[in-house]
C-alpha cells in the first residue's frame, strides 16, 4: 500500500546502526523534512528521537508508523540536512552527532519518563511498604516525572522500571525542549473599556494604551510611574487584557544609535578590498587569503566588505578561534551596525544561544560573530564568510562531529555561491600552499597601519641568566623594560602557555612523581587552592610536604605556570596592577569580557595568560611583549609542533607597538640558536614557510597527505589493544587484495601519547592517506563491529593535536 514514508536518522545510533531508516506516517499526521520526530525501534519499539532526512512516496506496509512529531515547522533546511550529509561521509561521525551540531541546546529536546499507577493493579498485598507508598502517590497525582518521584521517594530509577515490568506502574516517555522560550507580560485595552468605570491613576494606562496600542507591563510602569497593583486590577475589572510576547536574550548590549563612519584605507588595504569584492561578485564560490602582517589593518577591510555584502541584504559569518576574541569584535561590529549582529560562544547561556539562533533563523540579524558554533548561524542567504586568525587549532572540533570550521565554510559558501575570506598573519601552511598554487586567491598587505612599526624583538638566552645567578622566571633585560613600561605608565603582555602554579612536583630522593591515578600524567600544583590537580580528568589532591614513597619531606616544586610567574612578577613589581587571564582566572560567563575592558581602560598595568593573550588583541598602550619559556612546544612528537610555535610567537609579538609608541618584545628561551625562534623574531613567515613545507613534502605529512588518526578506548587495556591490531590487520589485508588501488601509510600501532586519560586505556594508529570516497569506504570495512566489544572507537581526519 502506498503512502507517505520518512528516512530518519536516529539519536543515540551506535556505529553499527547509525543509517536512515524508513517508517510511514501517518495519515493524522504531517511531516517535513528538516522536522525531529518521535519513532519506535527494535524489536521492544523503544521510543527514540530521530531527524526526518527526506520525505517520500513509498510502500508503507512493513513499516512502522511514527508516534508524534515534534517540531511544527523544520529547524534544519535543506541546506544543513545536505551537510549533514557530507558530514556523516567525511568524518566519520553519527548522523545525529551532526544535527546537534547544528542546533542550539536549548533547541534540542530529551526523552522524559512519566510514571502513573495501574488501575487494574489490585494486589496491594503484594508491594512493601515504599511500593505502596508510590502507588498511592501515583493514584492520586496521576502522571507525574519521573525526577519527582526520585525526590520525593527512596527510591531508584531502576527499582521504577522493576515495578513496571511488574505491571504495578504504566510508564510513558514523551519529549521535553531542555530550553523554553523566554516572554514576558504585555496587556492591550478591551474592546469594551469604555464602558468600565476607572480611577485618574488607572486612566493615566488607558490614555498611553490609546496611543500606542500595546505595551509591556515594565514598560507601562515606567512611563506613568503606576504601581503593579494599579494595572492588575485593570485586567481584574476586565480593562485590560494580558498576553504574553516572546522576548530575545541578548548577550550584550544593544548599540541603538549605530555610527557608519567612512572607512578609509591605505593602498595595500584598497587593493585587497578590490580584489575581494571581485571574487564575491563573481559569485563563483571562491575562497581567499587574506595575508597581511600584525596590525595591518585587516579588521577594515573586513568591515569594508561586510558593508558590501549587507548592501545585498545576504548574511555574513565572522569567526574569531577564541571567546577571548569574541568581546572585542562584538565592539567594532556593535558600533557600527547594532542590532543587526548576533552573537555565538560557548560562555552564552544555553538561552541566549537559542534565542540568537532564532533571530537570525527570522531575519532579524544579518550578521552573525563567534567562535566555533557560529559557522551553524540559520541565514538563509549567505553572501560572506571571514575566519580571523584562520591557522588557530580551536577551528577544529576535538569531539564528535570532528570538523574543521574550514572546510565546512568552503561547504556553505558553495552552496550560496558566496565567499569564503581566509585572514592571519600566520596561514596555515595549508591554506598558504592553496594561495600559492591558485586554489585560492591571495591578498598581502605587508605593512602595519598608520605607518606604526612592527616591534623590536630580543631573544635571551636564559641559560646564561641561570649561570650568573638568576633563577628566576623573568630575565633581567625583561625586569628593566618592564620597569620602563611602568615609568612611562604604558602596559604590557606576557605570554606563559602553561596554566597552575608549577607543572610537577618530584621528590628528589627517590624519584617519586606526583601522578595522576586515572591519568598517565602528572599533577599539577595549583596555589589558588593548594590542590594538585589533574587537567585531564579534573582529580585533585591535597598538597603534601611528605613524600608518599619514601617518607622525607625534601619534595620540589618543579615547572613554571601563570600563577606562579603572577607570583614572581608581583614580587619583583609589588605596585604593578596584574591580571592573570586563563582558564582558572576566567571560570564565570562574563570574565573575559570584563577583564579585557579593564585591562582595555588602563586599570591593570600588566596582562599576563597563557595563548588567549596571544591573538587578535588590539591595545594601544601596550608597548611590552614577554614570553616565558617560548620553546615549551618545540619537542613534542605533534608534526604541527614547528608551526604552532611560529605562529604563537609571531603572533604575540605583533600585540606590541599597535597605537603610536614603539613597540619591544622580549622572548625567553633555553634554545636562542633554534631556527624558529630565529624566524619568529624576525616575523619573517614567508621563510618559515619555505623551511617547513621542504620538511613536509620530503617526509609526507600535509598538504601532501591527509592524516587519518584511529584511536580504540577502553577500560580494559588487552581489549583496546585487540581492538587497534584487529583494525591494523584488516587494513593490511584489504591493501593487499580488494583495495590495491587505495595507496597509505601506517604508523603504529601503538600506544597513545597519554596512554590513559580517566582510568581509560588508549591505543592508536596514524594513516598517511587521501580523505576520498574509496578510502573511507576501505575504513569503515576495517573497524569490524566484532571489535568493538567493550571498546570505543574515535576516527579523526587531519587531528589538530595528537594525544
Amino acid at each position: 500500500m502506498k503512502g507517505t514514508v520518512v528516512k530518519v536518522a536516529l539519536q543515540g545510533a551506535t556505529f553499527a546502526y547509525d543509517k536512515l531508516y524508513s517508517y510511514a506516517v501517518p495519515s493524522n499526521l504531517s511531516v517535513m523534512a528538516g522536522c525531529r520526530v518521535l519513532v519506535p525501534f527494535g524489536k521492544a519499539n523503544l521510543k527514540k528521537q530521530g531527524m526526518v532526512f527526506e520525505v517520500l512516496e513509498d510502500d508503507t506496509q512493513k513499516l512502522k508508523p511514527i508516534l508524534s512529531v515534534i517540531d511544527n515547522e523544520p529547524v534544519l533546511n535543506s541546506e544543513f540536512l545536505k551537510m549533514c550529509e557530507y558530514m556523516h561521509n567525511t568524518v566519520f561521525c553519527n548522523y545525529y552527532d551532526a544535527v546537534n551540531a547544528m542546533l542550539p541546546t536549548g533547541i534540542t529536546h530529551k526523552l522524559v519518563n512519566f510514571y502513573s499507577a495501574n488501575e487494574d493493579f489490585v494486589s496491594l498485598s503484594l508491594l512493601n511498604e515504599i511500593e505502596n507508598q508510590i502507588f498511592s502517590y501515583l493514584k492520586k497525582k496521576g502522571e507525574v516525572q519521573e525526577s519527582e518521584i526520585l525526590s520525593t521517594f527512596d527510591v531508584s530509577p531502576e527499582e521504577l522500571n522493576l515495578l513496571t515490568q511488574r505491571e504495578v506502574l504504566i510508564k510513558n516517555s514523551d519529549t521535553k525542549q531542555k530550553m523554553l522560550d523566554a516572554t514576558q507580560k504585555w496587556v492591550r485595552l478591551s474592546d469594551d473599556f469604555e464602558n468600565i468605570k476607572i480611577t485618574p491613576r488607572q486612566k493615566d494606562v488607558v490614555e498611553l494604551l490609546r496611543d500606542i496600542e500595546t505595551a509591556s507591563i515594565k514598560e507601562i510602569r515606567y512611563f506613568t510611574g503606576v504601581s503593579l497593583s494599579v494595572i492588575e486590577n485593570l485586567i481584574t475589572k476586565g480593562v485590560l487584557l494580558c498576553f504574553e510576547k516572546q522576548v530575545f536574550r541578548k548577550p550584550y548590549k544593544s548599540n541603538q544609535n549605530p555610527v557608519v563612519s567612512e572607512i578609509k584605507l591605505t593602498e595595500e588595504q584598497e587593493n585587497a578590498y578590490n580584489g575581494l569584492v571581485r571574487d564575491y561578485e563573481n559569485q563563483q564560490s571562491k575562497a581567499a587569503l587574506l595575508y597581511g602582517v600584525t596590525g595591518s589593518g585587516k579588521t577594515q577591510v573586513f568591515l569594508k566588505l561586510v558593508d558590501r555584502v549587507c548592501s545585498d541584504n545576504k548574511g555574513v559569518i565572522v569567526m574569531v578561534p577564541e571567546i577571548a576574541l569574541t568581546p572585542q569584535m562584538i565592539n567594532i561590529f556593535l558600533n557600527r551596525y547594532g542590532s543587526k549582529i548576533a552573537v555565538f560562544h560557548s560562555a552564552m547561556s544555553q538561552g541566549q544561544r537559542m534565542d540568537e539562533w532564532k533571530r537570525i533563523k527570522n531575519g532579524e540579524a544579518l550578521i552573525a560573530i563567534g567562535t566555533r558554533s557560529a559557522i551553524f548561524a540559520p541565514f538563509k542567504e549567505l553572501g560572506l564568510i571571514i575566519i580571523d586568525e584562520e591557522q588557530e587549532h580551536t577551528y577544529k572540533s576535538e569531539k564528535s562531529p570532528r570538523f574543521h570550521t574550514r572546510d565546512l565554510a568552503k561547504f556553505r559558501t558553495a552552496y550560496h555561491k558566496g565567499l569564503l575570506c581566509l585572514a592571519s598573519a600566520t596561514p596555515s601552511i595549508e591554506t598558504f600552499t592553496k594561495a600559492k598554487n591558485g586554489k585560492y586567491s591571495l591578498y598581502t598587505i605587508k605593512h602595519r597601519y598608520g605607518d606604526a612599526k612592527l616591534p623590536n624583538v630580543t631573544v635571551v638566552d636564559m641559560k646564561k641568566e641561570i649561570l650568573n645567578g638568576n633563577s628566576g622566571s623573568i630575565s633581567t633585560v625583561l625586569y628593566e623594560e618592564l620597569n620602563t613600561v611602568l615609568e612611562n605608565k604604558k602596559q604590557a603582555i606576557i605570554l606563559l602557555n602553561r596554566r597552575g602554579h608549577n607543572t610537577y612536583i618530584s621528590c628528589p630522593d627517590c624519584g617519586y612523581v606526583a601522578t595522576c591515578p586515572n591519568c598517565s600524567i602528572s599533577l599539577t600544583y595549583h596555589s589558588a587552592n593548594k590542590r594538585l590537580m589533574c587537567h585531564y580528568c579534573g582529580h585533585s589532591v591535597p598538597i603534601t610536604k611528605k613524600c608518599p614513597e619514601c617518607e622525607k619531606e625534601h619534595m620540589k616544586f618543579l615547572g613554571l605556570g601563570t600563577q606562579k610567574a603572577q607570583q614572581e612578577l608581583q614580587a619583583l613589581f609589588p605596585k604593578a596592577r596584574i591580571l592573570r587571564l586563563d582558564a582558572d582566572s576566567t571560570v564565570s560567563r562574563d570574565s573575559y569580557s570584563k577583564y579585557l575592558n579593564d585591562f582595555a581602560n588602563g586599570e591593570y598595568d600588566i596582562l599576563l595568560g597563557t595563548q588567549m593573550v596571544a591573538k587578535g588583541l588590539d591595545f594601544p598602550n601596550v608597548t611590552l611583549v614577554g614570553v616565558l619559556g617560548a620553546d615549551g612546544a618545540l619537542y613534542s612528537e605533534d608534526f604541527k609542533s614547528f608551526e604552532r610555535t611560529f605562529s604563537l610567537l609571531t603572533q604575540v609579538v605583533g600585540r606590541a607597538g599597535r597605537g603610536q609608541n614603539e613597540g619591544k618584545a622580549i622572548i625567553q628561551t633555553i634554545n636562542p640558536e633554534n631556527n624558529i625562534i630565529e624566524l619568529a623574531k624576525n616575523q619573517d613567515f614567508e621563510s618559515f614557510y619555505n623551511s617547513e613545507i621542504m620538511t613536509r613534502q620530503l617526509l609526507t605529512f600535509p598538504p601532501y597527505c591527509d592524516i587519518c588518526y584511529i584511536c580504540t578506548i577502553s577500560i580494559y587495556r588487552e581489549e583496546a589493544i585487540t581492538a587497534i591490531n584487529g583494525i591494523f590487520d584488516n587494513i593490511r589485508e584489504m591493501i593487499n587484495n580488494e583495495y590495491k588501488d587505495v595507496k597509505i601509510i601506517v604508523l603504529g600501532p601503538t600506544s597513545s601519547a597519554i596512554a590513559k586519560i580517566n582510568n581509560r586505556y588508549r591505543f592508536r594508529m596514524m594513516i598517511k592517506c587521501k580523505n576520498n570516497k574509496r578510502f573511507r569506504e576501505l575504513l569503515k570495512k576495517a573497524i569490524d563491529i566484532k571489535l568493538l566489544k567493550d571498546v570505543s572507537i574515535s576516527v579523526d581526519f587531519n587531528p589538530e593535536t595528537v594525544i
